[in-house]
Order: structure tokens, then sequence, then C-alpha cells
């Protein structure tokens, strides 16, 4: 009962966080300098994930075949390859790392 109701409170607040945007966009102003910000803000964020997914697993850091097989990826998207090919590059660049006994 607890689990439904607290997905149901969790549910309803995302909905209304993803509702408010709209609704607040044309009554807040924000300055030019605060628009910038928000913008590298997002890009730091995006980065620290990826950053974090790709080093660490659990509390430990990863091993050099994933990092590896990200660098590959994002070279790849970097360049603007198809994203199926990004994906597999990647894939293949950390099982053929991880072949070779790295972790």
């Amino acid at each position: 009962m607890r689990l439904a109701l607290a997905s149901a409170v969790l549910g309803a607040g995302t909905f209304g966080f993803r509702f408010a945007g709209p609704l607040l966009k044309a009554r807040v102003r924000l300055s030019p300098r605060v628009e910038r910000a928000m913008g590298v803000a997002v890009v730091v964020l995006l980065a620290a994930l990826v950053a974090t997914a790709a080093l660490t697993e659990g509390h430990h850091f990863a091993g050099p075949a994933r990092p590896a097989g990200v660098a590959v990826g994002a070279l790849l998207a970097w360049r603007r390859a198809p994203f199926a090919l990004v994906v597999v590059a990647a894939a293949a660049t950390a099982a053929g790392l991880r072949l070779l006994g790295l972790p």
C-alpha cells in the first residue's frame, strides 16, 4: 500500500514539474546571464553523468576498457557517424579490450 502511494505521489510530482514548465515560461523571465548559465549547467551535468557512468562501477574504477569504448563512441559521435555505428563501435572496443584481458 505504501509503495503504491509513494509511486502515485512521485508520479503526480513529476507530472506537476513537467506541466509547470510550459505554464510558467510565459510568466517568468530570466536574464540573459542566467539563461547562459543554465545552458552551461546542462552541459556540465551531462558531462558529469557520462564521466561517472564511464569511469566507475559501483564505488571503484571500472578499468580501462569501458572508458576506451566511451572515447571511441564519443569520437564517432563528434564526427557525426550514424548512431548504430557509434554504439556498435563503442561496444566492440570495450569487448575487444576485455577479450585481451583488460578489465
